[in-house]
Parts: structure tokens; sequence; C-alpha cells
């Protein structure tokens, strides 16, 4: 064998499906001719470690699990010198970026598409020091995913994000704040923003806008401002979920660079996970910074 993988997957992410399809995953990577290294994560932060940490000589980084679990490679591949190119086998509850590059659900087909698929230059998110996949979000819901409980999502899949949302509703509040997209600059006070490079959020396609790419240099950003009565909501929560009816309280832009400053430490996230909480987030496109196996 003349090539050499790393394999770091997430046993509990989804439905803990990863279990009953291991040995099938490893045993199409080694048929491809690859030595592989299988390393289970344990605990937030491991798949970070494990790419930085990695010995020299491997070939490609591959990961299996959540959104969560790509952006802790990412992450750690961000903060490479050498970066390597990285497939995923996507076994999480909503696998929104796994969706926008078509990555196959079946984990056996995906795995397929590691050793046989092509390299996709895909932009990637600084956020600070931190850094991003698909999206960074603040304000209602953002903390539905980080907050529900891993063994709610195994059961009940994409409806736990839904019910954990629901539950979120009666303490919505608004930020103060002033936001520079590019050369143009919004204020006021807003419940919702999202800053994104991906076809879907939270499972719900079409929400990031028309005519989306992946590696173009530039992010989708929506900001929700706050409605005055339960009227005006309504009207927001029908706009984001179909594009023809309109609202003037959402902002629909695009832009390479976003800076977010606050009044007060505003609570992110960042693909799911907890990013943080910042008064000032510098938000950048890294246009075409990591490659991503692809289907051909």
């Amino acid at each position: 064998m003349d090539k050499k993988m790393l394999f770091i997957y997430n046993p509990r992410a989804g439905k803990a499906q990863i279990r009953s399809n291991l040995l099938d995953i490893i045993d199409t990577f080694v048929k491809a001719g690859y030595e592989v290294t299988a390393y289970p994560t344990q605990a937030s932060g491991d798949a970070v470690k494990a790419v930085k940490e990695r010995h020299a000589g491997y070939d490609i980084v591959v990961c299996s699990g959540g959104d969560g679990t790509l952006d802790e490679v990412v992450t750690g591949m961000m903060q490479c010198e050498e970066k390597l190119p990285i497939g995923y086998v996507p076994a999480g509850s909503t696998n929104d970026f796994a969706n926008s590059l078509k990555i196959p659900k079946s984990m056996i087909k995906a795995a397929d598409v590691v050793v046989n698929g092509r390299n996709f230059a895909c932009d990637i998110g600084a956020f600070n020091d931190d850094s991003f996949i698909y999206v960074a979000a603040f304000g209602i819901f953002t903390n539905v995913s980080y907050e529900t409980k891993q063994d709610i999502k195994n059961v009940l899949g994409h409806a736990a994000y839904l019910l954990e949302g629901v539950k979120a509703l009666p303490s919505i509040r608004a930020y103060p704040l002033k936001i520079t997209c590019d050369d143009r600059i919004v204020e006021g006070e807003f419940l919702y923003g999202m800053i994104t490079n991906s076809y879907s959020v939270g499972g719900f396609k079409g929400i990031t806008g028309k005519n989306v790419l992946l590696n173009d240099g530039l992010f989708e950003v929506t900001l929700i401002r706050r409605p005055s009565n339960p009227l005006e909501l309504n009207n927001i929560i029908l706009a984001m979920v179909d594009k023809r009816v309109k609202s003037e309280h959402i902002y629909s832009m695009t832009a390479s660079k976003v800076i977010v400053e606050a009044e007060e430490p505003l609570a992110w996230t960042l693909d799911g996970e907890f990013g943080g909480d910042h008064r000032r987030a510098a938000i950048e496109n890294r246009k075409r910074a990591l490659e991503i196996r692809v289907p051909e």
C-alpha cells in the first residue's frame, strides 16, 4: 500500500449508524489501496487535535460524523501548514453541507466517493481566530443544535431540532447590532443572523438564497430585524419558508467579509456547535482554501 489515510469518526453521531457500517467503510478504503489509521473521537475537540497532531506521511484525512465533526476536522486542517484533501462520510442528523456537496446519504456510497471522487476546492469561513465550513449564526434557534443532547438527536433525528426550537420561542430577544457587509452597513435590533456557504441550513433547503456557489469567495448573508407585532413575526416566518413572500424585516445580501459589533457579548454557533460569546465577530471568506472529495 502506497497511500496513507487518517480516518476520524464520531461513534455517537446521528443514530450511531457508523457502528454497523464501520467495517465496510474501512474495507472500501483498504481495497482502494489505503493504509488506514482509524481514530474514534471521545470528546469535543478531539478531531481538531487529531488533525493538528497527525504524523507526517498521510495523503488524506477522512471524517465520519455530523457537521460538527466535519467542522472540527476543517478547523484543525486550517491550522496546519500542510493542508491535505478531506473526505467526508456523513453520519449526522441533518448533514447540511454533505447535501450541498451532493455526497450520498448512504455511508458506503459516500466512502466510495472518497476513493473514486474528485477534489473540490471549497471556500472556508474564518471567524475571529476560529474556522467554520458552512454557517456562522446568532440569535433565535442558534443554540438549539448544540444544546440538544446527542441521545435525543439519535432517537428523533431532524425532528429533535424542531422540538427544541419550539421550546426556544418564548425566550425570543433582539440584539442591538452594527453589521458591516463589505462596504454596506446596517444597524438596528436583530433577532437572527446567519452567514452561510451552503444550500441548506438546519435541513431546510433554499433558505440561504438563490444561485449559491461554494467556491466563489462570497457568503450568503441573512439578517432578521426585530418585528414590532405578532403579525410581522408571522410574515417573517412565511418569508423564510417561502421565498415568494417578502418581508421588509429580512435583509439578504452577499459579502466576502462581515463584521458584527454588539453592545454586549453575543452567542454564536459555528456549524451547529457553540462558537463562543463575542462583542465583535470578524468573518472572512477564505476562497477555495481546502479541497474536499465530491462525486465525479
